[in-house]
């Protein structure tokens, strides 16, 4: 077997980052393909496991490899607290567009139109993931798979599927458009099929898919309030998706 830094090199410009132990926990929980992981210090990162993941604590056991610190810094642009990173394969982008076209779905697709902030993205996906969504769909420049984002997201990005999309390419399903002109989302009952899309906090949504909208709805808010962030308007959109009728996974 080759070394890990040798592995690590060979993935390096098709494989995603997964930093930290956080991201390589969940990454693992939704069955990712892990050809490389490393670790600063493999009997803290395997207690660690043993604490917050048992679950796939033999995975660990057998994928981690302990590395130098300065080696483990030669392969990240940012070393994590926890001293663990790994490469995963990203999946395939037919599987995400047959996992998003599957139909009758029972969550909604998440569509963040035009976004602008990584950070922001990765926690929408990582909140999308939680709720059990169909996916996340990007439209505009931003790649839902820059490595700020896959931070932001924790390794959660494995759990729902992520892609980027034109508007004209979105999966079928009634789209729900968050606008502040739109009705009270509090009188809206969101089906589980659901495409539920989200502006970017300067501009709101682009004139394309405000025009493809079958429904614009807002969210409660005080007057003189410009706007909550997006990772909050996606999740009291979840929620109250949720918390109506949802189908929502155990």
């Amino acid at each position: 077997m080759s070394d890990p830094l040798s592995r690590w090199r060979e993935h390096a410009d098709t494989a995603v980052l997964l930093d930290g132990f956080h991201a390589l926990k969940h990454a693992l929980r939704f069955g990712a393909e892990v050809p490389v992981a490393v670790t600063t210090d493999r009997k803290a990162a395997l207690a660690l496991a043993g604490e917050l993941a048992g679950d796939v604590r033999d995975l660990l056991d057998t994928l981690l490899t302990e590395v130098s610190e300065p080696a483990y810094a030669s392969l990240v642009p940012r070393p994590h607290p926890t001293g663990v990173a790994a490469l995963a394969l990203r999946p395939s982008r037919e599987a995400n567009l047959r996992a998003l076209a599957r139909t009758p779905r029972t969550a909604p697709v998440v569509v963040l139109d035009h976004p602008r902030n990584l950070g922001n993205a990765g926690a929408v996906i990582r909140l999308a993931a939680g709720f059990g969504a169909t996916g996340v769909v990007t439209t505009g420049t931003l790649d839902p798979w820059h490595p700020t984002v896959l931070r932001g997201g924790a390794g959660l990005h494995f759990a729902t599927a992520v892609e980027r999309l034109g508007v004209d390419e979105l999966p079928a399903g009634p789209l729900f458009a968050l606008d502040p002109e739109g009705e009270d989302i509090r009188g809206t009952k969101l089906p589980d099929d659901a495409v539920l899309a989200f502006g970017s906090e300067r501009t709101g949504l682009s004139p394309e898919l405000r025009a493809r909208a079958d429904h614009l709805l807002r969210l409660p808010m005080r007057p003189q309030v410009s706007s909550y962030n997006l990772a909050t308007s996606v999740a009291m959109t979840l929620y109250h998706w949720s918390a109506t009728g949802a189908a929502f996974p155990a």
